[in-house]
């Protein structure tokens, strides 16, 4: 193949909370590299995805949605959404087909409308609605706005994103392989180590929780028989919330990593050993030092 016939190219993934972006991103790659629940503002980093073919290469970056920011780690959240529309070849608006349209949407649509980036509507959940009803809510959001592709598709069932992934390399322009045949994720071991932890504490947990959380992977090291051994912190805001993640004699601290452990060692395709601590910050997602120290910052 001639290198004039390569593509490569960058899209970025946004939209509201919850609408399924981090389930395409996984779907697209063949494995996790994002997290996943059912509670919104799941991903709270940009995480890139790398899906490499014989005739192009496509780097994914997977985003907070765009929401209100109630807090500052909500605001640095919606900071590096926005901020990944720039310099990017594509943009896929993924947007939960089932749900009703508001003043949520009606943002995003406005900050699209002035971008020169060609715009995917990802009509997701399509498996939830009846065929009359995906007509018409593809009729009803193509008034809304100009969009270069509209797809609608099951991004948990893996409905029509192959043919989604397709038509992404028609509109990527030519360019060099940026990464390596095998890469995945541009992420580093620690970070994603970190996320899969807590995505078991969003499981596992509910109520005010699951957005109260931070994980830091402490160590990270291979020991003999091919053994790796793990560090994590998990940090709540309160003494009480401390209390509700360790769990009735250390039950629920032992189940989450009990569910992480699995996770990691088909991440790293080796034995792990897994130690988890439970430390208090007070109010963290409210203090700037605090956030940069846990890894939100936009200046890096």
């Amino acid at each position: 193949m001639n290198k004039e016939d390569y593509r490569s190219g960058f899209i970025a993934i946004i939209g509201r909370p919850n609408a399924g972006k981090s389930t395409l991103l996984n779907e697209i790659l063949g494995r996790k590299v994002a997290i996943m629940s059912d509670k919104p503002q799941t991903t709270r980093n940009r995480i890139t995805g790398v899906l490499t073919q014989k005739d192009a290469q496509m780097i994914f970056i997977d985003t907070p949605g765009i929401h209100k920011p109630k807090h500052k780690l909500g605001k640095y959240m919606v900071d590096v959404a926005e901020g990944s529309l720039e310099g990017v070849d594509l943009v896929y608006y993924m947007v939960d087909a089932n749900a009703s349209f508001g003043s949520g949407e009606q943002y995003v649509v406005n900050r699209l409308k002035n971008s020169k980036i060609p715009v995917f509507l990802i009509l997701n959940k399509i498996d939830l609605l009846t065929p009359d009803k995906i007509l018409q809510t593809i009729s009803e959001w193509q008034s809304r706005a100009d969009f270069a592709e509209v797809f609608p598709l099951s991004a948990l069932k893996g409905d029509n994103v192959q043919e989604l992934v397709a038509k992404t390399i028609e509109y990527l322009p030519e360019g060099p392989q940026f990464y390596p045949e095998d890469a995945v994720t541009d992420q580093p071991e620690q970070v994603v180590i970190g996320e899969l932890i807590r995505e078991k504490v969003l499981h596992l947990t509910r109520e005010e929780i699951p957005h109260s959380v931070a994980v830091v992977v402490e160590m990270l090291e291979t020991r003999p028989k091919n053994t790796v051994y793990i560090g994590a912190t998990i940090y709540v805001e309160r003494d009480s919330q401390k209390g509700i993640v360790i769990g009735k004699k250390g039950a629920l601290l032992k189940e989450i990593g009990l569910q992480a452990r699995m996770d990691i060692e088909k991440l790293l395709g080796s034995k792990v050993f897994l130690d988890l601590w439970v430390k208090v910050k007070d109010d963290w997602r409210n203090r700037e030092r605090i956030l940069r120290d846990l890894g939100y910052d936009n200046r890096l």
